[in-house]
């Protein structure tokens, strides 16, 4: 078992699955034998019906992940005392799991594959690695401007990508846009975190699929330009950076600032607490905040569907999408579920509509634009 406490392989067969083979084969090369043609018809359809009806009665659903938040822990235990289907987990990163289930193919025991990323989950459509989700009940429970335009995979929860700065070194009346990180004031203040974290490689590909190549280009040497350091650590660390007095602003996910200021470390909070939050281009004739989702995809050969299915169903309803929001400071895909009270304390704020599937097809521009400026 897994450290979480979720199994990390899918549950085999148990052996009475073995011995009733062998029962059925010995019973099937005794018909041959006796040449019974009758009794072996009846006997052909009697196996195809009991693995039919094994298969059927399958009661786990088998998700390959790349989350690695507690939250998803007590969903799935949620889900399996309400309707007693066993939820198996695999972790590992994104290309690692897309990769596995194109090499295993229809043997995959893979039902679900989840990231937190769309231009992932936009990669393994492109692969063929996917089905189509097709219900009424997480159609009626998502955001439209949140789903998959192709149907191919389905959000859980969303988060922004925004700005936090500085209580004491920066006023909230300096802050505007994205593209105004370019500008000379932000010089030796800017923090971030490394080009190769998926979570910047999807914010530069909103930035080139919004502004074009040129753009993007001239905006990345610019923001290069004004880092305090060198890109390192994680979105929590460039917070506690400006705790530091080591920039000025961050870049960084919603999600991480309810984190800090929850933690039970107090350095985290006073982190957390040295900081405010700005959802940047927010004008009238602007594009609003970027954002990314945290979803599923549905493997292309899931041997469990229907039970997959139930866990989309679940996990997009209103009592799932709460346990979300109040653990992990994420916002809701169901519109009818509010943000929590911390993330509510921040405000409201127009997000990009941007077809999130843009941050996969605009994935390879955006790397080439990070190699290219500088931002390590």
């Amino acid at each position: 078992q897994a450290e979480d406490g979720i199994r990390d392989q899918p549950r085999s067969r148990g052996l009475g699955d073995v011995y009733k083979r062998q029962i059925y084969i010995l019973q099937f090369r005794t018909t041959l034998n006796n040449n019974k043609m009758k009794n072996y018809l009846i006997l052909f359809f009697s196996i195809i019906l009991f693995f039919s009806c094994e298969e059927n009665n399958s009661n786990e659903v088998n998700i390959y992940s790349k989350r690695h938040y507690q939250v998803d822990i007590k969903q799935y235990e949620n889900f399996e005392k309400l309707t007693g289907i066993k939820v198996n987990v695999i972790k590992a990163g994104d290309d690692e799991l897309l990769e596995r289930l194109k090499n295993e193919g229809k043997n995959s025991p893979a039902d679900l594959f989840v990231t937190v990323d769309a231009g992932k989950l936009q990669k393994g459509v492109e692969m063929g690695l996917f089905q189509k989700i097709n219900s009424e009940v997480i159609d009626s429970n998502v955001s439209d401007d949140l789903k998959d335009v192709n149907g191919y995979w389905i959000p859980i929860t969303y988060r922004a990508r925004l700005l936090v700065y500085s209580n004491e070194r920066v006023n909230k009346s300096e802050l505007s846009t994205y593209e105004d990180l370019a500008n000379e004031k932000w010089a030796d203040r800017i923090l971030v975190r490394s080009s190769s974290n998926a979570y910047n490689q999807a914010l530069m590909s909103s930035l080139y699929a919004n502004l074009g190549e040129d753009a993007t280009t001239d905006w990345s040497s610019s923001v290069v330009s004004n880092f305090a350091r060198d890109p390192k650590g994680n979105d929590r660390d460039q917070v506690k950076a400006i705790a530091a007095g080591q920039g000025d602003i961050a870049i960084v996910n919603s999600y991480y600032i309810g984190l800090l200021l929850s933690s039970e470390k107090q350095s985290e909070v006073d982190a957390g607490k040295s900081v405010s939050v700005f959802f940047p281009n927010q004008g009238d004739n602007e594009r609003g905040t970027h954002i990314n989702i945290s979803g599923f995809g549905m493997t292309k050969n899931a041997p469990n569907k229907e039970n997959a299915m139930k866990l989309l169903e679940y996990l997009t309803g209103i009592e799932a999408q709460n346990t979300y929001v109040n653990n992990s400071y994420e916002y809701p895909a169901n519109p009818s579920v509010k943000p929590s009270d911390l993330v509510q304390s921040w405000g409201d704020f127009k997000r990009d509509n941007l077809d999130l599937n843009a941050l996969g097809i605009y994935r390879k521009d955006a790397i080439k634009v990070f190699d290219k400026t500088g931002w390590k």
